[in-house]
């Protein structure tokens, strides 16, 4: 999972950006409004953590501009501004939860996996590409009728495409999704992955479904063109 944090407080954002790690998240860290508002539009992240109060542009715009443009990544403000009026005015903005400083970061956590949770329950059980199935429930992966075996990372990958299906996604983002960031980029493991990908999945078909956009990336979409 990818958490967005955004934090101007530089010590801070280290201390939480390692609890996260240590927790097993990837963390991609913004410490101005600008930089994270640009991360929230172009890059895939599963959650946002917000702090409210940032230069460039604060937490509230970010969130009221990426709800506009119809982001529905959860959001979980964090503020030292405890208000209730200010509570109100983050949640009626878009953000999912609300936690203010200072906090225990085992709290932090605990409302991650919450807004987590809600977000898997939500996502769509049954991906249909063309005449390729994903049910993300059991992890059965079918085209034209026909079962396709997969291993753990195949899976992994195939399904993160599934779900950004018609966007390029970068071999970096996906070494992101199925490994972690120590992972070294430069290796040729997720090209292999998909050479699998593309014998299971297009194989013997017409269509290809697993695109490469050359210099860039993979895009899972329903027709060549």
């Amino acid at each position: 999972m990818r958490i967005l944090l955004t934090e101007d407080e530089r010590n801070l954002a280290r201390i939480i950006k390692r609890g996260l790690k240590e927790a097993g998240y990837i963390v991609e860290v913004a410490h101005d409004g600008e930089e994270g508002l640009y991360i929230a539009e172009n890059i895939p992240t599963d959650i946002i953590v917000l702090d409210i109060m940032l230069p460039k542009v604060d937490g509230l715009t970010i969130l009221s501009r990426i709800r506009k443009k119809g982001i529905k990544i959860p959001v979980l403000l964090l503020t030292a501004m405890d208000a209730t009026s200010d509570k109100i005015n983050g949640l009626d903005a878009g953000a999912d939860d609300y936690l203010t400083k200072p906090f225990e970061f085992g709290e932090l956590l605990a409302r991650i996996r919450a807004l987590l949770r809600r977000k898997s329950e939500n996502k769509e059980a049954l991906i249909r590409i063309a005449e390729l199935k994903i049910n993300t429930s059991s992890h059965e992966v079918r085209r034209a009728g026909k079962a396709i075996s997969l291993s753990s990372k195949e899976y992994a990958i195939l399904e993160y495409l599934a779900y950004n299906k018609n966007s390029v996604i970068s071999r970096a983002q996906l070494i992101d999704h199925v490994y972690n960031e120590n992972f070294d980029c430069d290796s040729n493991i997720i090209d292999v992955y998909i050479n699998f990908l593309r014998n299971k999945i297009d194989k013997g078909f017409k269509n290809n479904l697993i695109h490469t956009v050359r210099g860039t990336g993979y895009m899972l979409k329903e027709c060549n063109g």
